[in-house]
């Protein structure tokens, strides 16, 4: 592993993160779109998005804007815990 400073890394996994959600967001709704009405999964992102609402464009500006905030909040939380597992088990970093 390299040895990057924890702001790197939490830049670069928030971005992951974030991405992902983005990623999977769009996929449901594209998904919603192929189906029958009744199969959309806006009830599934909607509890987890403040303000998303279904095929509006503010609501899926919403969605877009929460799946970065959750992707940048599982990075600082996680890129710490990563490190701190990392040195309870004796792992050697590049440059240390």
């Amino acid at each position: 592993m390299t040895n990057l400073s924890i702001t790197r890394a939490i830049l670069i996994w928030g971005t992951t993160f974030s991405l992902f959600l983005i990623i999977n967001l769009l996929a449901c709704i594209i998904y919603g779109l192929a189906l029958p009405s009744g199969f959309e999964m806006h009830r599934a992102w909607s509890p987890w998005l403040p303000g998303f609402e279904w095929l509006t464009l503010g609501g899926v500006l919403m969605g877009l804007l929460w799946s970065v905030i959750y992707g940048f909040w599982a990075a600082i939380i996680l890129v710490p815990l990563r490190r701190m597992a990392g040195n309870w088990f004796g792992e050697k970093r590049v440059g240390s």
